[in-house]
């Protein structure tokens, strides 16, 4: 199989975009990375959204968003994995091009979060629990992911401030991106104080709910060198999925589809977890980010917790899901945008130094599904 490479990349502010649509969002990054790429021959569209039947009322994204930009005719299709949506889209235009049937693809993630506020807005984001086992019963993300970090606690005797560095140093590296939601510093002991949300997560702990657009350009590597000067190679792609619910899994503390994910793709890389430069995870709440960094191999069981300052390993480098904004079926996309800034040198205030390999992962609810990509420079591989 052909290797595939990210020749564009463009994203708007993550936000409240009161005064634009789905479709102007996904316009708006799609002509960003259309530029970036120089070039307008499109073969295929994949759109990722997580919620934009229970936020926005729309469907069909696929075909709204190809018709608006200019792209009539095309192949156009919605892909939705819940959180995991833009990671998901960007694996599925990754095998499309590898498949030799698509030989350039645009990628878009888009949400649209403020079209529903409220009480209205925590509903229609429970569509992606269980809706016979979880969600009729009132639960919701927060709510579970507060039993999960209630365990871990317990289990490793760890206090609510073990977690706090994450969102000091989400919030560090979001200061300083132009594109976040909240630039604000959050100073250390503020973070146990926060309001709760669902005790033990708090205000601090969790990612808040955005608007926003990115997309990516992607085409196979040999194409790549000759349209830009800059290619960053999908060196690794994979997928997996835990059962679905909390009470299904064997360890509650123990992410499956992460560690299956990670291990696949930094195996079709050909690196291990000690070649990865920077680690953009998917910080929906400071558990997961803990969990993750043990199933990825990062850290023993009880101690990922101890890399969250980013210091030994760079994490979420443009802010994250924290800073930056969760714009749910688009924060896989924007990752991958920004592991592209970074590893053409081009991460401005951002940037961390010469860094070669990345490793970008998304989940969707409670690490029910997990979509991880090894992100390289040529001379890496």
């Amino acid at each position: 199989m052909r290797e595939v490479a990210i020749i564009g990349v463009g994203m708007t502010p993550v936000g409240e975009h009161w005064d634009q649509g789905l479709r102007m969002l996904a316009a708006q990054a799609a002509h960003e990375a259309l530029t970036d790429a120089a070039t307008k021959a499109i073969d295929a569209l994949y759109v990722a959204n997580a919620y934009g039947t229970t936020f926005s009322s729309q469907s069909h994204l696929g075909g709204l968003v190809a018709d608006y930009i200019g792209l009539k005719g095309i192949e156009a299709i919605t892909i939705e994995a819940a959180e995991a949506s833009g990671a998901a889209a960007l694996r599925a235009a990754c095998l499309a091009v590898k498949s030799g049937e698509v030989q350039t693809a645009l990628v878009i993630g888009v949400e649209k979060s403020t079209d529903c506020i409220g009480s209205a807005q925590t509903q229609a984001r429970t569509v992606s629990l269980d809706a016979d086992f979880e969600a009729i019963h009132g639960a919701t993300l927060p709510a579970l992911a507060a039993l999960l970090m209630r365990r871990y606690m317990h289990e490793f005797q760890v206090g609510l401030d073990a977690f706090e560095a994450f969102s000091i140093n989400a919030h560090a590296n979001g200061k300083r991106n132009p594109y976040a939601m909240f630039r604000n510093t959050i100073k250390p002991g503020a973070f146990s104080k926060a309001p709760m949300v669902a005790d033990p997560v708090n205000l601090f702990d969790s990612a808040p709910d955005a608007d926003g657009a990115a997309a990516v350009i992607v085409t196979s590597a040999e194409r790549a060198a000759d349209l830009v000067a800059q290619p960053v190679l999908i060196a690794g792609s994979a997928a997996a999925t835990d059962a679905f619910t909390l009470q299904d899994r064997a360890d509650l503390l123990h992410l499956d589809a992460v560690a299956i994910s990670t291990q696949k793709a930094l195996a079709q890389a050909g690196l291990t977890v000690d070649d990865v430069d920077f680690f953009e995870l998917h910080d929906a709440f400071t558990i997961l980010s803990t969990l993750s960094l043990e199933a990825a191999g990062f850290a023993e069981r009880g101690t990922g917790w101890q890399l969250a300052d980013g210091s030994k390993l760079p994490l979420c480098t443009f802010g994250g899901l924290k800073s930056r904004g969760n714009p749910a079926g688009a924060t896989g996309v924007y990752q991958a945008v920004e592991a592209v800034l970074q590893l053409r040198g081009k991460a401005g205030e951002n940037q961390i130094n010469n860094p070669r390999v990345a490793l970008i992962q998304n989940l969707s609810g409670l690490a029910s599904t997990a979509v991880t990509h090894v992100l390289t420079i040529s001379e890496s591989l």
